[in-house]
């Protein structure tokens, strides 16, 4: 049974969608290994960033993607977050609204 990938909301959907051109289509590969061969993929593609929450690391020539996700019941993959990375490491603020996003579909 393959995975699914669902979007947090529409406007989760809307900003992963919207990356450049050549970030979402390292976005989307990854996304097809993912729903084919589950979340576990590793680096480089899929990171852990604690308690429940991961991150999909897109690439391209216009810089870095980050996608949060956390899985759910029945094969299921929630896009918590997504943003276009400007700095080393994932900044305080788009870690912490993935993380209230991740405690309210757990509930």
């Amino acid at each position: 049974m393959n995975w699914k990938i669902t979007f947090y909301n529409p406007k989760v959907e809307t900003e992963t969608l919207n990356f450049p051109p050549g970030i979402l289509a390292n976005f989307l590969h990854i996304a097809e290994m993912i729903e084919e061969l589950g979340p576990n993929l590793g680096k480089p593609y899929v990171g852990t960033m604690g308690s429940g929450l991961y991150e999909i690391r897109s690439k391209g020539k216009e810089g870095i993607g980050r996608s949060l996700y956390c899985t759910a019941k029945g094969r299921e993959i929630i896009i918590l977050h997504s943003f276009i990375k400007k700095s080393q490491k994932t900044p305080k603020k788009e870690l912490d609204l993935a993380k209230k996003r991740l405690k309210e579909v757990q509930q």
